[in-house]
C-alpha cells in the first residue's frame, strides 16, 4: 500500500509539473498579444483545465492501457516513468524549452517496461497509432489551419481600423483562449489520470481498468494548480521570441489549437499541446511573410521534441532497478 500511495503522490507532482510546464503553451498567446496580464491569464487557464478535466476519459484509457502492457506492468514500472517525465519536465522547463510533458510521460513509461519486461511489455502498434502519427500530424494541422484561418481573416477585415482590429481581437482571445486552455485540461489531465488508474489497477485497488471518480478530481485540481503556478520562462519563448504576436494571430492561433487538441481528445489521441500551440503559432506568423517567423527558436524547440521520448526513456529505465530496490 506504502508503494501505491507513493505512486499516486509522484502521479500528482507530475500532474503539477505539466501544469506549469505547459501553461506556457497557450497563456504565451495571451500575453503575447496583450489580450490579458499574466497572471490573469494563468487564473483563467487554471479554471478552464479544470473544467477541461471532466469531459471525457478516451486519452487516460489510451494512456493507461495503449502504451504498455497492463498485464505486465508493476507499480514500480509505473514509478520509475513518472520520475523520469518530472525530471524532464524540469530540465526543460529550468532551460525554456516547450517540449512535450506528453512525450515525456510515454518515454517514460515505454523505457520502465523496456527494463521491466522487454519489447513485450510495450505496445508499440498503439505508440505508432495513437502517438507518433497523430504527435507528427497536430502541429502540421495546427500550422495549416492558423494559416488559412488568418488568411481568411484578413480577407474578410481588411478595412477596419487598426485600432478597432486590434481590440475586437483581443476581446475574441478571451473566448479562444479559454478554449485552448479547456481542451488542454481535457486532453493533458487525462494523462495522469491513466497512470494512477493503472496503479490502482496492477496493485489490485481496482478490478478492471477504469478511472475512478476521485481520481478525476485530484487530476483536475492538481493540474489546475500547476497551471496557476505558471511556466514564465516558457511564456517567453512562445509568445515573443517565435514571432512577435499581434491580436489577430493569437485569436487565429488559438483556434487552430484548440480545435486540434479537440479533435485529438475525441479520438483519444495523448498529443502534445506544446507541439499543436508551437505549430499554430508559426502558422499564424507565417501569414506575414515565412522570414517573420524565427526559425532558428523554433529549430531548437524541435530538437527538443526530438529528444523528449528517448531522453524520458532512458531517465525512466535507469532508475527502474533503483525503485525496485528502495520500494
Amino acid at each position: 500500500m506504502t508503494l501505491l500511495v507513493v505512486v499516486i503522490a509522484i502521479g500528482l507532482a507530475f500532474d503539477f509539473t505539466n501544469g506549469f510546464h505547459d501553461t506556457a503553451n497557450y497563456v504565451a498567446t495571451w500575453v503575447g498579444t496583450r489580450a490579458l496580464s499574466p497572471r490573469a491569464a494563468v487564473l483563467v487557464s487554471a479554471a478552464a483545465n479544470l473544467a477541461g478535466a471532466f469531459v471525457t476519459t478516451a486519452v487516460a484509457k489510451t494512456v493507461g492501457k495503449g502504451i504498455i502492457d497492463t498485464g505486465l506492468a508493476t507499480e514500480h514500472t509505473v514509478l520509475a516513468a513518472l520520475i523520469g517525465a518530472i525530471a524532464w519536465n524540469l530540465l526543460t522547463w529550468w532551460a525554456g524549452l516547450p517540449s512535450s510533458s506528453t512525450h515525456a510521460l510515454i518515454g517514460g513509461l515505454v523505457g520502465a517496461a523496456l527494463v521491466q519486461s522487454g519489447s513485450k511489455g510495450v505496445d508499440w502498434s498503439g505508440i505508432w497509432e495513437k502517438v507518433i502519427i497523430p504527435g507528427a500530424a497536430s502541429p502540421v494541422i495546427g500550422f495549416t489551419v492558423a494559416f488559412a484561418l488568418l488568411v481568411v481573416i484578413y480577407r474578410l477585415f481588411h478595412r477596419l481600423t487598426p485600432g478597432v482590429a486590434n481590440r475586437g481581437f483581443r476581446l475574441g482571445q478571451l473566448l479562444t483562449g479559454t478554449w485552448v486552455a479547456f481542451t488542454h485540461g481535457a486532453n493533458d489531465a487525462q494523462k495522469t489520470m491513466g497512470v494512477i488508474a493503472l496503479a490502482l489497477f496492477t496493485h489490485g485497488s481496482i478490478s478492471s481498468f477504469y478511472i475512478p471518480t476521485w481520481v478525476k478530481i485530484a487530476a483536475g485540481l492538481t493540474i489546475g494548480a500547476g497551471t496557476y503556478a505558471g511556466g514564465w520562462r516558457i511564456i517567453r519563448t512562445l509568445g515573443q521570441r517565435i514571432y512577435g504576436l499581434q491580436p489577430e494571430h493569437g485569436f487565429a492561433a488559438q483556434i487552430a489549437a484548440g480545435s486540434t487538441l479537440y479533435l485529438g481528445t475525441h479520438y483519444g489521441f495523448p498529443i502534445s499541446t506544446t507541439h499543436v500551440v508551437s505549430g499554430s503559432v508559426m502558422g499564424a506568423g507565417a501569414t506575414r511573410r515565412v522570414s517573420a517567423v524565427r526559425w532558428g527558436v523554433a529549430g531548437n524547440i524541435v530538437f527538443a521534441w526530438l529528444l523528449t521520448m528517448p531522453a524520458a526513456g532512458l531517465v525512466a529505465a535507469a532508475l527502474y532497478y533503483p525503485v525496485r530496490w528502495i520500494f
